[in-house]
């Protein structure tokens, strides 16, 4: 899985340039997102993790009153982010590791969030202590990480279409899965100093293909930055064809109404300073 340097490297080169299939693919997570964060008051948003900057994008849009500020350790992803919102005076994106971010004077968020950004820290606990030390006294945090991994046929049923199977995945390590545990996530954000911890579950569809060919665009998709990418990429010719020729068939088998989407389960966690 993809580790911090990576992400400042090819990683962060290729999710830069595909940033609209990946906002595309997180599109019902984002709404629910958004949605949530009408359950808290706030004037100072850090979105931890912001990638291309979709829903810092989106929470700045909607809230011309308060400021946003996306962090990321992509340079690639910051520089996107900054492109797209520079007709936007209410949001900032800054290359930076949220686990070494300090607000600056009166700056301080009184809401932390993250949409699949906080489950590759090499640690977690000083992480989410920092976001804890930086925010304001009665500040909230929000984000949503992938639950186990049995739960998410986005990634089973690609992985398993390779030759050897699926690659081999530590649970507690940086990566997707990292906070599929949600005992796990309460002891880790208990010791970092936040409170009141509480968890949603939420299935969404998650998309990898649209457009007048949808399984050649989630054929490309998967090849890209799908779950079996990097695997994919380091096959022969004839076991990509092989592969490709079964991801084809996943893909068709789950193309309705112009979309290839497969099911994804995530969690909605939230917390607070004080409980």
């Amino acid at each position: 899985m993809v580790d911090k340097s990576e992400w400042q490297g090819s990683s962060g080169e290729t999710w830069a340039a595909e940033w609209r299939r990946t906002d595309r693919s997180f599109t019902l997570l984002t709404e629910r997102l958004l949605q949530r964060t009408r359950e808290f008051r706030f004037r100072n948003v850090l979105d931890v993790g912001c990638g291309a900057g979709e829903l810092s994008l989106a929470i700045a849009r909607g809230r011309p009153d308060i400021t946003v500020t996306g962090v990321d350790i992509s340079p690639q992803l910051i520089a996107t982010a900054q492109e797209r919102s520079r007709h936007l005076g209410n949001v900032d994106f800054v290359l930076s590791d949220a686990a070494e971010w300090s607000a600056e004077a009166g700056m301080q968020p009184d809401l932390v969030i993250s949409r699949h950004g906080v489950m590759f820290f090499d640690d977690p606990v000083a992480a989410f202590a920092n976001l804890a030390y930086q925010a304001t006294e009665s500040a909230s945090l929000m984000f949503s990480c992938f639950r186990d991994i049995a739960l998410n046929p986005f990634f089973t049923e690609v992985l398993r279409l390779l030759p050897h199977g699926p690659p081999p995945m530590e649970a507690a390590a940086p990566g997707p899965f990292a906070f599929a545990d949600a005992d796990r996530v309460r002891t880790i954000l208990g010791e970092a100093g936040w409170h009141g911890v509480a968890f949603e579950e939420f299935d969404y569809p998650m998309i990898a293909g649209t457009g007048e060919d949808a399984v050649e665009d989630a054929l490309s998709y998967f090849f890209r930055i799908g779950p079996a990418a990097r695997a994919s990429a380091e096959l022969n010719d004839a076991a990509k064809a092989r592969f490709r020729d079964r991801l084809r068939e996943l893909c068709e088998r789950n193309c309705h109404s112009g979309i290839v989407a497969l099911p994804a389960a995530v969690w909605i966690v939230t917390a607070k300073m004080h409980g």
